[in-house]
């Protein structure tokens, strides 16, 4: 107990010593089409499919893959936005017996290749929009890849001849070749959904997903996600949402789904969660604030997961007034630290809690939870998952822990944790501690209560004459500032200090720009001298990834040119 003070802080009737059975990822999808057949699944542009309607969808382009050579040790790529396409296709290729490759529609040709060519993927799903289908085309002359199977997003809404024109009108639609080079998503499923079962001995082993990390230096790496971590981190999530007072309920929850699938976050939280809990999933392809905010009140959503910045768009909307939020039933941020001053105003405009969690792509991505039954610590991201433990590593010794209290690079294990770096064995030791632990890169404390804070990055700290800054903590005081809407510090060369924190500020409508004295006048009761802001710059919005957060390394780039033009 003494090891683990979190388990004092759980809700009532939640344990973490629970049992988790490794499973198939897509037996999660069979037990509930076989619970809950008639319940919608999906929802997506006004069409409606149900659990036995998924279930079958899925079968039949199961049996398809087969047909075209997918099985065991075969790797199938999705290069899609959010559409029923996404959901069905990860089913259908763990049931032929393949492993999922996620591809980012935001990454570069080169990276592109790049991750064909390392996680081997011989097969690889799009859609006919010119955003996508145009970026992987040319890896058919140009990589391993043997074939592209195209669908396209009318066929999946309600009035298919209507979506077609508009996107046709719109000049959204792609030109699809035809020849044995490619494959359409109708012609992969016409079949009667009888395929090879390949049961999957050891799902702690068998490789259900390759999630590519987003490695700030040189290619990005292959997470390997066995079918045990991703259906343990789903069994995880649940757990901790129930208990005495169980915060959602099976068969009955709608939840909003806006993240884009290709992002390990979305792919768990919201798509094998709900599919887990027999909701209802509602897709939207893109985020735009008013839509969300119409559908979480005409819909009547119970559960929104979501990325800070997502929250910040809705608090911001001048509309935000005119809906009704007050059916979500459960909020949750992540992928993101999650500002405090954008928790509580969320909170008082919906009424529900904003719970915050802290994971990675590595951990399939559970981590940690904010209870439900106990006020909210600002600057938490709250208490280890069941059967998650977390352990703080000296960032100068790496063959001891520190003790409770104090910061050290957060270091974590449990069933959730990927099984390795695919064909990277160097690098898979390099994240592993003496005693097995997974090392996150992350630099956190944990109190009393068994709360995690995590103080930043250790990649992002900041040597400023000698201290180490992190950058979220001024982060958090500059958020306080009336003005400021949203904000990212970086460290910029200083030739006296080494480094200066230096802060990019979006305004609130209606504010106006202050000077910087200013702004270290409303910090300096808030930080000490050597965490003071240097320099400041705002800018109608900041640059984000392809799942929303915040991209330092772009403000860095902007940066570094701005002062090689001055030089």
């Amino acid at each position: 107990m003494n090891d683990m003070p979190w388990i004092k802080s759980y809700p009532p009737g939640v344990r973490w010593d629970i049992d988790i059975a490794p499973k198939p990822v897509h037996q999660l999808l069979d037990d509930s089409a076989a619970k809950w057949p008639d319940r919608p699944a999906l929802q997506f542009m006004g069409k409606r499919t149900t659990y036995a309607e998924l279930q079958s969808i899925t079968n039949r382009m199961a049996k398809g893959l087969q047909q075209l050579g997918v099985g065991p040790g075969v790797h199938v790529g999705l290069y899609l936005p959010n559409t029923p396409h996404y959901v069905v296709a990860l089913f259908a290729i763990m049931k032929a017996g393949g492993t999922v490759v996620n591809y980012s529609p935001l990454d570069a040709s080169s990276v592109l290749e790049h991750k064909i060519e390392d996680s081997q993927t011989d097969y690889l799903m799009t859609v006919d929009l010119n955003a996508l289908y145009p970026n992987m085309a040319p890896m058919l002359d140009k990589t391993r890849l043997k074939k592209l199977i195209v669908g396209n997003v009318a066929e999946m809404s309600a009035a298919p001849d209507a979506v077609r024109e508009q996107l046709r009108a719109a000049k959204q639609l792609a030109d699809v070749p035809v020849d044995d080079r490619h494959i359409t998503f109708a012609q992969l499923i016409d079949n009667d959904g009888d395929y090879v079962r390949h049961p999957v001995a050891d799902p702690r082993e068998a490789l259900a997903v390759m999630q590519y990390t987003g490695g700030t230096t040189g290619m990005p790496k292959g997470a390997m996600l066995t079918h045990a971590n991703l259906s343990s981190a789903c069994t995880q999530a649940w757990t901790q949402t129930g208990g005495d007072n169980p915060v959602l309920s099976e068969g009955v929850e709608r939840v909003l789904a806006v993240l884009p699938p290709f992002h390990i976050y979305a792919l768990t939280v919201n798509m094998l969660f709900g599919i887990l809990a027999g909701a209802e999933i509602i897709q939207h392809m893109r985020f735009e604030p008013k839509a969300i905010l119409a559908d979480i009140q005409n819909n009547k959503i119970t559960a929104f997961c979501a990325v800070p910045t997502m929250l910040t768009a809705l608090i911001n909307d001048p509309d935000i007034g005119k809906y009704n939020l007050r059916s979500l039933k459960f909020v949750n941020s992540g992928g993101a630290p999650l500002p405090a001053e954008v928790g509580r105003r969320f909170e008082e405009l919906s009424g529900v809690k904003v719970s915050e969690g802290w994971g990675m792509t590595e951990t399939s991505p559970t981590g940690t939870f904010t209870p439900s039954h106990l006020p909210r610590k600002p600057g938490s991201c709250g208490i280890p998952s069941p059967r998650i433990e977390i352990r703080m590593l000296d960032v100068d010794d790496p063959t001891r822990y520190v003790p409770l209290g104090q910061s050290g690079e957060l270091c974590i294990k449990g069933p959730n944790v990927m099984k390795g770096y695919w064909k990277r064995p160097d690098a898979t030791a390099d994240v592993t501690t003496f005693d097995g632990f997974m090392r996150t890169g992350d630099v956190a404390y944990m109190d009393d209560d068994g709360y995690v804070f995590i103080v930043d990055r250790t990649k992002d700290m900041l040597l400023c004459s000698g201290y180490n800054v992190y950058p979220r903590v001024l982060e958090e005081a500059i958020y306080q500032h009336p003005s400021v809407q949203e904000v990212a510090v970086i460290g910029v060369p200083d030739e006296y200090r080494g480094q200066s924190p230096k802060a990019f500020v979006v305004l609130k409508p209606g504010t106006d720009e202050f000077a910087l004295d200013a702004l270290q006048a409303f910090l300096k009761d808030k930080l000490g001298k050597h965490e003071m802001v240097q320099a400041l710059a705002f800018r109608a919005e900041l640059p984000k990834t392809p799942v929303g957060k915040i991209s330092k390394k772009t403000l860095q780039e902007e940066d570094a040119r701005e002062r090689g033009a001055q030089a």
